[in-house]
């Protein structure tokens, strides 16, 4: 059987259109106030929104976990019944056509100030426009900045679209009248702690089924679960993912259609706090205060953006063989879904193909490209050095499939130039040398404030960078795979690139079961390049491409180092249990000893993110344990375990994982 959606992620180029020239020239209220006539799902009016959640509340399913709450917890049927529906009343959204117009009249004021363009491909409007009137329609969005959600509404209404309903955080709720705002234009808001609560799931899940089998609107929702502190992509959520594909298990629906969008910003408007964030500063509250206080944002500029609608991925096509959906006919459509071990694996793999339609969809900017030479450079690199490494990686790129918005109207040089402009808050050009750009802030400082001060800049330069890593991730685990492996041969490779997949399963996102598929795909990116030559099942690094191998496996190695100095501090440390928090905090204070000290270079090693990673992949690769102590998960380590795991990693232990014959 061919892998799951292996000729989805052959992405083809597509032509863009800037939707903001057309307002820079009319009027925003003629184009708020006009005829809007989206088509509906099989052209019937959709249920109204009090009709909906009437379907929800005399649901089958809802009054089956409603009378199993309150057997279990002793409380009145009624009393449940009531508790259901003040669950409902705070998560439903209330969409409404004038609040529509008014968010459509206020974000092209605030779009045009902001941004130079939005630019989104219209062949992919044009499918998702007969998609909506074929089929359920679920929007994937990738997640990187609090305005991602506003700009798809915005786009849909632009297009005469229907409008989706969007499952946000409630925070955002309690924003005063911001909140109303967002509920009215299609939000419907979730709490992010829910645990073990069996009702309030019941409820959840139960909205959102009923949101697809009816047709109402389509759903968006993100399925990385949250805002990508690293702008690199997040392993998926699987709850949502699962809710929105089961009314087409039960057959319900004949297909439920998952379109991932890929939305690509030259500069993202929160940079600043997200570095911030990596580095252990408290979150902002979201707040209508707050947001007021953020109108300077609109003073700056952000470049452009690309919106890119995927080719809508059929759920009947990728279950066809791998989901017996017989098995949900034993079951009444009102009643419960116990998940088998085959429907998780397969809601898993659809989550995580998911992602990877998102990157190979992306558009990447010249600074994406220019932040790593920035990056392997710490103490600054000449501009004429920079141009020429950069339009080196732009064939590079090239060759390895990426998407990259460069003005072909421009002269190289001026396109660089423009490009280092726009994010001089990051780097700056004195004396014909470029370099990070340090926070400014009062003086003189301490060495941990010095040190604070240069990651934060680090850290937002390496947010750019990462929203290229995709492109180069399997070529630089072959890359570097090759560089420590036993021997060249085939399998030994094969094995150390399986090691280090399964160590930076949280860092890069991987189809479970593709690791084959995964390999191949960095060695045939190789071979274009020619840096790899494959010969009587030996792998071999040409002479003419050393240098691609030197900045494939430089790409690497801020994670091989945080992972490293991580491994080193639990080995070394008195750890014993201990909470995320409290670990997040002591890796921190060591970390910038050890930066202070000379003996780790990169700053990138105070991401809390890549901290909080490695503990999940130590959890998964069996060194750690966790278990649910006083409301809060406690952690142990085995040292001896950890240690193996640090002395494979640094090509000390032969990696032992299946070979490459064997799958």
């Amino acid at each position: 059987m061919e892998p799951l959606g292996k000729h989805l992620l052959r992405a083809e180029p597509e032509s863009f259109f800037d939707i903001l020239e057309e307002r820079r020239r009319g009027s925003d209220i003629s184009h708020a106030f006009r005829m809007f006539s989206p088509q509906p799902y099989h052209g019937a009016t959709p249920p109204s929104v009090k009709a909906l959640n009437k379907m929800v509340l005399e649901s089958q399913f809802l009054h089956y976990v409603i009378a199993e709450v309150a057997a279990e917890s002793g409380e009145p049927r009624e009393g449940v019944k009531e508790e259901a529906a003040g669950i409902l009343d705070e998560m439903a959204q209330n969409l409404q056509l004038s609040f529509i117009r008014l968010l459509g009249f206020s974000l092209s004021k605030i779009f045009k100030r902001l941004f130079r363009s939005i630019r989104v491909n219209e062949d992919g409007l044009a499918r998702l426009q007969q998609a909506i009137q074929e089929h359920p329609v679920i929007l994937m969005p990738n997640h990187r900045s609090y305005i991602d959600f506003l700009v798809l509404s915005y786009i849909m209404f632009t297009y005469d679209l229907s409008i989706p309903v969007i499952a946000a955080g409630i925070p955002l709720m309690g924003m005063s009248l911001i909140g109303e705002i967002f509920r009215r234009s299609g939000a419907f808001f979730i709490r992010r702690a829910i645990g073990s609560d069996k009702l309030y799931w019941a409820v959840l899940s139960e909205y959102v089924r009923t949101i697809v089998r009816t047709g109402f609107a389509p759903v968006e929702f993100y399925v990385e679960g949250l805002r990508s502190r690293t702008l690199k992509s997040l392993t998926p959520k699987l709850g949502m993912m699962q809710m929105v594909l089961e009314p087409f298990f039960k057959g319900e629906v004949y297909d439920v259609l998952l379109v991932p969008v890929s939305i690509s910003y030259d500069r993202v408007l929160e940079e600043t706090l997200l570095a911030h964030e990596l580095l252990g500063v408290p979150k902002p509250k979201e707040s209508t205060t707050g947001l007021l206080k953020a109108r300077k944002v609109l003073e700056d500029d952000y470049g452009c953006m690309h919106v890119c609608f995927g080719k809508a991925v059929s759920a009947r096509a990728l279950a066809q063989g791998r989901v017996d959906r017989g098995q949900f006919n034993l079951v009444p459509r009102g009643l419960p879904l116990n998940a088998s071990s085959e429907l998780q694996e397969f809601v898993s793999g659809v989550a995580h193909l998911l992602v990877r339609l998102q990157e190979k969809n992306m558009v990447l900017s010249p600074w994406s490209l220019m932040t790593f030479t920035l990056l392997q450079s710490p103490q600054g690199v000449d501009w004429e050095q920079l141009t020429h490494k950069t339009l080196w990686l732009r064939t590079l790129a090239l060759r390895f499939g990426a998407h990259l918005n460069w003005p072909a109207q421009l002269a190289d040089s001026e396109v660089i130039s423009d490009s280092l402009a726009l994010h001089r808050s990051i780097a700056c050009r004195e004396k014909g040398r470029v370099q990070l750009v340090e926070e400014a802030g009062p003086g003189p400082v301490t060495q941990e404030e010095a040190a604070f001060r240069k990651a934060s800049a680090v850290l937002m330069c390496a947010s750019y960078r990462n929203q290229a890593l995709h492109v180069f991730t399997r070529p630089a685990l072959v890359a570097l795979a090759m560089t420590t492996a036993a021997s060249p041969g085939k399998e030994d490779v094969f094995r150390r690139f399986c090691f280090l997949q399964e160590l930076f399963a949280n860092e890069f996102v991987f189809i479970p079961g593709h690791a084959v598929q995964d390999f191949e795909e960095g060695c045939v990116a190789l071979q274009q390049c020619g840096a790899l030559t494959i010969t009587d099942q030996a792998l071999r690094v040409t002479e003419e491409e050393q240098d691609t191998i030197v900045f494939l496996t430089a790409v690497l190695q801020p994670f091989i180092e945080t992972y490293e100095v991580v491994c080193r501090i639990l080995c070394e440390e008195r750890f014993q249990t201990f909470s995320e928090k409290s670990f997040i905090s002591s890796v921190r204070d060591v970390i910038i000893k050890l930066l202070i000290s000379g003996e780790v270079r990169s700053y990138e090693c105070l991401s809390s993110d890549t901290q909080k990673n490695v503990l999940s992949a130590l959890l998964r690769m069996g060194a750690a344990s966790k278990s649910r102590v006083a409301e809060q998960n406690e952690y142990r380590v085995s040292k001896a375990a950890v240690r193996r795991i640090w002395e494979t990693l640094g090509g000390r232990v032969n990696p032992q994982v299946a070979s490459y014959s064997r799958l």
